[in-house]
């Protein structure tokens, strides 16, 4: 990754551009198992805008321009990952690990002791990924995650083929 990467909060002002982000990222899914998620429309901006509010949405940015992102929210008193997206344009410079890396800062001032997040088993930018990033899966759902599995469903995700995964931080 180069030297002139900055991490920081996001604002209100570039609520459109996370979701650009978003919808730019899900390319990836194009051409695996999970190619329908390609067209599936990004984070609302109300949720966007609370968890701004929360100090939930960090970015990276690079030459003045917003290039990846992370949303996270506590659950259970975790820092739960709810989506980190990379411009495919930026991908593989280490910017998603350095996302996570902050977000760990962050649990680690807030008191949380791990982070968790849902992501697909069979796809290698998911779980492997997280994995070498010190994640594992997780034998049995706490009620927390329980809520998130039925959130998922209820938005036709299919959570058969997804994992929930914890790191202590």
């Amino acid at each position: 990754m180069t030297d002139d990467m900055r991490l920081r909060a996001a604002t209100t002002s570039e609520i459109e551009r996370v979701r650009q982000i978003e919808r730019a990222s899900a390319s990836r899914f194009v051409g695996t198992a999970r190619a329908a998620l390609a067209d599936d429309e990004p984070t609302d901006g109300a949720t966007l805008t609370q968890r701004i509010a929360a100090g939930g949405l960090l970015v990276a940015e690079q030459d003045g321009e917003v290039v990846a992102f992370v949303m996270f929210r506590a659950v259970e008193g975790c820092g739960y990952i709810e989506q980190i997206d990379v411009l495919p344009s930026h991908e593989r410079r280490g910017i998603g690990a350095r996302l996570i890396e902050a977000v760990a800062e962050v649990a680690r001032g807030r008191g949380w002791p791990a982070l968790t997040l849902s992501t697909f088993k069979d796809v290698p930018f998911n779980a492997p990924y997280y994995r070498r990033l010190g994640f594992a899966d997780v034998e049995a759902l706490t009620p927390g995650m329980a809520d998130i599995r039925a959130e998922h469903e209820a938005r036709g995700l299919d959570e058969s083929a997804r994992v929930f995964m914890r790191r202590e931080v």
